[in-house]
């Protein structure tokens, strides 16, 4: 008999306890959320084509090579802004429209690295550095080579 009231009580304690958190935590705000980062994330790209205008009409540099020196430019961006602390106050306000282009993958090498860099350039900084794109710099790169093969497999028996 006890041991049932103890579940009452319990149960009872648990349901205040569901209903006090309900109430006190913040609504999320999906909507603001979601054009938050459609901005963020289109003004990166536009930023990406300006800089990819650039180099194509100011350096005179051909399609291929004008998105290669584009795409080193927004992640040398990402990386330097990351670095200043900025590209963090930034992903803050975005959520994923700072995250998905390139220049969030910049963000997350430079981000681990420099939260260790007081451990030393080897251990600190060097073993840290691919801690979060690691797993997908190794996935990403494993399943082009398996999607490669396949690919070569068919037109072998074509």
């Amino acid at each position: 008999m006890e041991n049932k009231k103890y579940k009452e009580v319990y149960l009872d304690n648990n349901k205040k306890y569901q209903e006090y958190v309900e109430k006190i935590s913040p609504k999320p705000t999906f909507v603001k959320n979601y054009i938050n980062a459609f901005v963020v994330g289109g003004l990166i790209c536009v930023l990406g084509q300006f800089i990819n205008n650039i180099w194509t009409n100011s350096f005179g540099l051909d399609k291929l090579a004008a998105a290669t020196s584009t795409s080193i430019t927004l992640i040398f961006i990402g990386a330097f802004l990351t670095g200043l602390g900025v590209y963090d106050l930034l992903g803050k306000r975005a959520g994923a429209g700072s995250i998905v282009p390139i220049t969030g993958f910049a963000n997350s090498i430079v981000s681990p690295a420099m939260e260790h860099k007081q451990e030393g350039y080897v251990m600190g900084v060097g073993a840290n550095l691919f801690k979060v794109a690691g797993p997908v710099l190794v996935y990403g790169i494993g399943s082009s080579i398996l999607c490669g093969f396949i690919y070569y497999i068919f037109l072998m028996i074509k």
